[in-house]
């Protein structure tokens, strides 16, 4: 699973056939991708995003920052009808950014240009690339060239990046920066079990700071533990900087990443040898109880980390024949898939939609489903034990043996629930009975 990995193709893989022969696929499962744009780069101390698009989308939009990314504002210039009919949405670019640039502590200037601004011909080339002494950095993340938001995370990231990566930094020996959104526990204990072998984690990507990102051009390697992280991996390498591929998930991941790790590190192999055992043998202990053995698993998902926390869950002793994610296939997934597709999983669904989903629960009987609210929520209609992927279990430790243990016992009790949704099933069909007379 984890190995170093050559340059990352610029297009997707061949795209993915429709699970079911026939299914008109009308509703693809991620969200804007200005949504994930906005989570990088709106929690990034000093950034205040200005987003070039139309009302309509503003309005949803700002939800985004208020709730789940940082209480902060969006400015962007009102652009209407008129106003886009008229040409002015370079005009009204321009406003925005100096409106910007007045708001107090500011670093850095994203200007997130969606699919209205693209479309009504924004040009880059007019645009300052810094005002009152403040960086200005283009994002374009309209919807119509960009398929997730997962992989919008990777456009933004890699936009900042570019901007302040430091070039000519000396790289520090047997320094690891880590690429990926993950949940605040990880990198500690990846640190922990970097500085047995005689490493460290110099920094986490997407960082909270710019300071964090210019760090990251100091780092020996970086490790792109979440697949969806292309650009960024490319802007790595352009430096000459070390790609781990894969993630120290379950006890077969977590073994070979770490070996991995070692070798781009250039660290003591036979110390490496031996903090990774005790490690797996942890792992391997917990696992031998084969807590999950006997069900069978869905798992769906729009974050782009679906198929390690398949991983998870197979080494656990699930059944998990179908898989499917938001985000395209590559060769930072290929690992991942051939693995899983080794040990019983028989799709893989690229670019998913719903109707991917409910064609598989007609095709399989699942013990668990792990999905969206969506599908969740019909899921649950059949008095199926289902519960919402990204907020109840991508938010919760994932790697070594912490998240095995955490994530596998906590998948153990949501499975234990089934009889509490047959009895909501049996209460509310003599009231639906009732409505449909």
């Amino acid at each position: 699973m984890a190995e170093l990995i050559p340059l990352t193709p610029a297009g997707d893989a061949t795209p993915q056939e429709p699970f079911k022969e026939g299914t008109c696929k009308l509703h693809p499962q991620t969200m804007c991708p200005a949504f994930g744009a906005l989570r990088v780069l709106s929690r990034i101390e000093g950034a205040q995003p200005a987003m070039i698009t139309d009302t309509g989308c503003l309005y949803g939009l700002t939800f985004v920052t208020h709730f789940y990314a940082s209480r902060k504002s969006i400015i962007a210039p009102a652009l209407g009808t008129a106003e886009l009919s008229g040409g002015l949405v370079q005009e009204a670019a321009l406003a925005a950014i100096t409106e910007a640039a007045k708001e107090q502590h500011v670093s850095v200037i994203p200007v997130l240009s969606l699919c209205v601004a693209e479309t009504a011909g924004l040009a880059e080339e007019l645009l300052p690339t810094e005002i009152d002494g403040k960086p200005v950095v283009l994002v374009r993340v309209p919807a119509y060239a960009i398929h997730s938001h997962p992989e919008a995370k990777d456009i933004a990231l890699a936009a900042v990046m570019r901007r302040f990566l430091d070039q000519s930094a000396e790289t520090e020996p047997g320094t690891l920066a880590l690429l990926g959104e993950v949940f605040p526990a990880d990198p500690l204990l990846i640190d922990g079990v970097l500085r047995k072998m005689g490493g460290r984690l110099m920094t986490t990507l997407p960082g909270r700071h710019v300071d964090e990102l210019k760090l990251a051009g100091r780092a020996a390697a970086v490790a792109a533990v979440h697949p969806f992280y292309r650009e960024t991996v490319s802007l790595m390498r352009e430096r000459g900087v070390g790609v781990v591929a894969g993630a120290p998930v379950g006890a077969e991941g977590s073994v070979a990443w770490l070996r991995a790790v070692g070798a781009a590190l250039d660290l003591d192999e036979d110390l490496v040898e031996r903090v990774a055992e005790e490690e797996v043998a942890v792992i391997k202990g917990f696992l031998a109880s084969q807590p999950l053995k006997g069900a069978t698993i869905m798992l769906s998902g729009y974050e782009g980390n679906e198929m390690l926390y398949a991983r998870l869950l197979v080494e656990g002793g699930a059944h998990v024949p179908y898989i499917s994610t938001s985000i395209g296939p590559s060769m930072l997934t290929a690992a991942d898939e051939a693995w899983l597709k080794a040990r019983g999983t028989e799709a893989i669904v690229y670019r998913k939609a719903i109707e991917d989903d409910k064609a598989a629960m007609e095709h399989w009987t699942f013990d668990l489903v792990i999905g969206t609210t969506t599908l969740a929520a019909h899921a649950k209609e059949l008095a199926l034990p289902a519960v919402y992927y990204t907020n109840i279990l991508s938010v919760r430790p994932l790697f070594l043996a912490a998240g095995v243990m955490g994530s596998l016992t906590f998948v153990r009790d949501l499975m234990n629930r089934q009889p509490l949704y047959q009895r909501m099933v049996d209460f509310f069909a003599p009231h639906a009975s009732e409505e449909q007379v």
